[in-house]
Order: C-alpha cells, then sequence, then structure tokens
C-alpha cells in the first residue's frame, strides 16, 4: 500500500472522522445489546463483537468508512445454535464462519455482486430502512409523553442543527444535549442501561472450549455457512451503497477477506459473528465520516464508553437513539424509487416491491435478496428469450429453403427457435444459417437437434452453416445431429 493511499484513506477527513465515529459507537452500544439478547447471549458478547469487528476492518476492509460489527440479521441465526448447544460453540462457529469468508475473498467470489440488479440493491435499502424504523416501534408504544417529547426533540436537532452549522454532526449533539436534559429534570424514561448490563473489563483472547472433532464440526458447519453467506451478502450490499453516497469504489474481494478475519479474531476474544451494518454505516457517512479512521475510532471509543464510562453511558435515553435510528431510516430508504414505481419497466418494479416485501415479512435480509436475484434472472431470461427471429425464403425451384437465425438460443429460447421451421414442408435440401445467432446451453443444442433431425425424417438434406467458434464447439460435444452425418455443419468464417 503506497504512502498516498494510506494518507488518503486514513488522515485525509480527521476531524470529521472522529467525530462521526463517536456518533456510530454510542449508536452501536443499544444494538449490540439488542443483538446479543435476539441471539440468547450475555450484552458483552454483542459488544465486545463490535468493538473486535470494527477495529479490525478499518484495517482490513476493503471499503473505508463502511462500519461493521454484530448485526440482527446474523444473530437470528445464531439463536437456535446457542440454545441447543451453548455459547462455546457459538464462537467455534463465528472463527469457522471468518474461515469460510477468508476462503471465499480468496476465490474472488465478491465479483458475484455484478449478478445482483439496481432493483434488488434498492428493494433491499427500502427493506432496510423499514425494517429500522420497526425496529424502534417497540421504544414509542406503551410510553409517558416524555418520550415523544424526547424523540421530537432530538429530531429536531439532527435536523435543524445542519442549518446553522455542519462543525459538529448534529446526531451527537442530539444525543448529548437530550442525555444532559434528561438527567437534569430527573425524567423517568428508558436508558441504556436498562437494556442490560455493560461489561466492566476488557475483553480477553480465549479458545472456544469445544471438542476438536468431527462431531463438532457437523454441529457448528451449517450455521457457520449461513453466516457466512448472510455475512457476506449484507456487507457486499452495504458497501455498494456507501460506493453510491461517498462517490467512490471498493474492492469487494478484499472485503470478503477483511469481514473472515474480523469474525476469526472476534471468535478468539468471546464476540459473535457480525458483519457490515447498513444502518451504522449511514450514520457514519451523514455524518461526515469517509475514511478508515471513522471505523477504528468508532470501535475504539465503544470499548472505553461501555468499560470505563458506563456511568455515564448507561443515562444515555433511549428516545435520543431512537430519534438518530428514525432519522437513519429516513435517509437510508429511496423515496425516487416510489415515484419510478410508473416510470420504470414492470419487471424492475416487481423484483423491486417482491425484495422489500419478502425481506420484511421473513426479516431475513438474505431470503429478500435470493428473491430479487431469482426474479432478476427470471425476467431477463424472459425478455433475452423473445429477442430470437427466424426468416426463411423459398428457392425458385420450390425445392428448398434457406432459414436465416438472428438472436440467443438458451433454454429460455429454445422452444421458439424450434416452433420456427416447418419441418413437414416437402423439401429436398434445407439451409440454415446462424452466422447471427449464438447457441448458449445444452438446450439449444437439443433444439438445433430436434430441427435437424425431424428435418431428416421427411427426408430433407440439411446445411447447418454459420455457428460461431464458441457454438461450434458446444455443438460438437454435445449434437447427436451430426454424428450420422445427415447434416452438414459449416462454421462460421
Amino acid at each position: 500500500m503506497s504512502i498516498h493511499t494510506i494518507r488518503n484513506e486514513w488522515f485525509s477527513n480527521v476531524r470529521k472522522d472522529l467525530l462521526a465515529g463517536l456518533v456510530v459507537a454510542l449508536a452501536l452500544i443499544p444494538e449490540a445489546i439488542a443483538f446479543s439478547i435476539i441471539a440468547g447471549v450475555d450484552p458483552k458478547v454483542g459488544l465486545y463483537a463490535s468493538f473486535s469487528i470494527a477495529t479490525l476492518i478499518a484495517f482490513v476492509g476493503g471499503r473505508p468508512g463502511m462500519i461493521s460489527a454484530a448485526t440482527g440479521a446474523m444473530a437470528l441465526v445464531m439463536v437456535t445454535l446457542v440454545k441447543t448447544h451453548g455459547l462455546e460453540y457459538l464462537l467455534a462457529a463465528t472463527v469457522l464462519t471468518g474461515v469460510l469468508q477468508v476462503v471465499a475473498g480468496a476465490l474472488k467470489l465478491g465479483g458475484l455482486m455484478r449478478f445482483v440488479s439496481r432493483s434488488v440493491v434498492t428493494g433491499f435499502v427500502n427493506a432496510l430502512a423499514i425494517l429500522i424504523f420497526l425496529a424502534q416501534l417497540p421504544e414509542l408504544v406503551n410510553v409517558t409523553w416524555h418520550v415523544y417529547a424526547v424523540t421530537a426533540a432530538g429530531l429536531a436537532i439532527i435536523y435543524g442543527l445542519p442549518l446553522l452549522t455542519r462543525a459538529v454532526p448534529s446526531p451527537l449533539v442530539a444525543i448529548v444535549v437530550l442525555t444532559g436534559v434528561v438527567m437534569a429534570l430527573g425524567l423517568d424514561i428508558r436508558t441504556v442501561g436498562d437494556m442490560g448490563a455493560l461489561p466492566d473489563s476488557l475483553p480477553v483472547f480465549l479458545i472456544p472450549d469445544v471438542p476438536l472433532t468431527w462431531d463438532t464440526l457437523a454441529i457448528i458447519l451449517p450455521y457457520s455457512l449461513t453466516l457466512a453467506v448472510v455475512g457476506l451478502l449484507e456487507s457486499m450490499m452495504t458497501a455498494t451503497i456507501v460506493d453510491e453516497l461517498t462517490d467512490t469504489r471498493s474492492d469487494k474481494n478484499r472485503e470478503c477477506v477483511g469481514q473472515g478475519i474480523a469474525n476469526v479474531a472476534t471468535g478468539f476474544v468471546g464476540g459473535m459473528a457480525g458483519c457490515a451494518m447498513i444502518g451504522q454505516s449511514v450514520i457514519n457517512v451523514k455524518s461526515g465520516g469517509r475514511g478508515r479512521l471513522s471505523a477504528l475510532t468508532a470501535g475504539l471509543a465503544l470499548l472505553v464508553l461501555v468499560v470505563f464510562l458506563g456511568d455515564w453511558v448507561r443515562q444515555i435515553p433511549m428516545a435520543a437513539l431512537v430519534a438518530v435510528m428514525i432519522m437513519v431510516s429516513i435517509g437510508t430508504f429511496n423515496w425516487a424509487s416510489i415515484r419510478n414505481l410508473r416510470a420504470h419497466p414492470a419487471s424492475s418494479s416487481v423484483v423491486m416491491l417482491a425484495t422489500v416485501a419478502v425481506t420484511v415479512a421473513t426479516h431475513d435480509l438474505a431470503k429478500g435478496v435470493l428473491t430479487g436475484v431469482l426474479l432478476s434472472g427470471f425476467f431477463f431470461a424472459h425478455k433475452v428469450g423473445r429477442i430470437l427471429h427466424v426468416r426463411s425464403r423459398l428457392a425458385d425451384d420450390g425445392r428448398s429453403r434457406d432459414y436465416e437465425v438472428a438472436g440467443q438460443v438458451f433454454f429460455a429460447s429454445a422452444d421458439r427457435f424450434v416452433e420456427a421451421f416447418d419441418c413437414k414442408e416437402a423439401l429436398e435440401r434445407v439451409r440454415i444459417d446462424v452466422g447471427r445467432a449464438h447457441f448458449w446451453d445444452i438446450t439449444a443444442v437439443s433444439a438445433l437437434d430436434r430441427v435437424v433431425l425431424k428435418f431428416r425424417r421427411e427426408g430433407t438434406v440439411v446445411d447447418v452453416v454459420g455457428l460461431n467458434e464458441a457454438s461450434a464447439t458446444l455443438v460438437d460435444r454435445f449434437a447427436v445431429h451430426d454424428k450420422g452425418g445427415s447434416a452438414d455443419l459449416v462454421p462460421g468464417h
């Protein structure tokens, strides 16, 4: 790594990175505790994980300015493992998750993001914005008017302060001011301390206390595979979103390796597996964070806050953090996508809405994205499959016909290809020119077989001409109609 790169990624935005990192650290505390509760483990497991992952990813991640820590999507996968086998198996699964992610990065699987369409990314973003907002509702139900007042005041500061000055991130000001007001007035409202006990010591290195046997591997491997896939999927999607917010590029394969290294280390300090967090990443970017220093600050500040300043952190009103997260949900949601529902192609809108619906219904980002990717693939195949034209011309003597094929022949268009030929027409010879076509798979080759063999049964000689090199290779390997010599295949020139 060059000196210029180090300076650009670490020290080009020091003040804003430091302040943004502090805001993120404060927002991470209640979420890390909440995710620990979801997974069924002690709050310190989520807090240690968030510290470890955020700190390490600053050095080894592929996306400066992106925040990684313990997440809800990962916590949901862990529930059954913790209930059935306990914390030690979770720590072992976390280490194995990291190893699998490092392997994925080494195999360049980060490049698979190019198969995720824009509609899926938009649906992912919108679904996450909705889930972030819904996660705040328990803090706003069956509460006193003070909670609503503090939340409203927080939103007023968050959106109003930037109109006066942007010297300090408005979410940080909102948290500090509202904590002071609540403490001064002695308001009886829910605070961070009510979420669970904060750790009072630094994390220490430990080896998960599990038997090193094949039985242990059989137990943790299914969970680790799921955690690795969910973690990489959410991290890659978050990196794509931060790329767009900052108009910069990231190294997806390095991000895979970085997430893996962070999870391996986290498992050895008593933390649960984690991944990139779109909510905190948006908070970071909106607060001015752009470099690796912001993620490092978030991780270190989190540890200092919960271990050494826990008495103060416990006093932060949850309503203030709710206001910050509402700001995140509003800023995350792609409002233009609503206006574009009619303007964009119907297939794109269906993909986006399906991604949102499945994600929100299942609270599983992986299922939502998988649904969107599958629908995108279906619509794409259907659209490309229709771009196939077959024209023909009968010779003057009426004894032969020339067919010209243009377009893509594959599983979605194979039937249309076969139907374009009148194989029962009484002809001596048929010439099929595929110079403007491409045969993609064995279904396409099978379709060509069917056409040629049908003509042959009628006593017609068939010449297939113009095959490009890739198509000719496929036909040579898998076709059966040319093995008996009843059809002449002439490759393109």
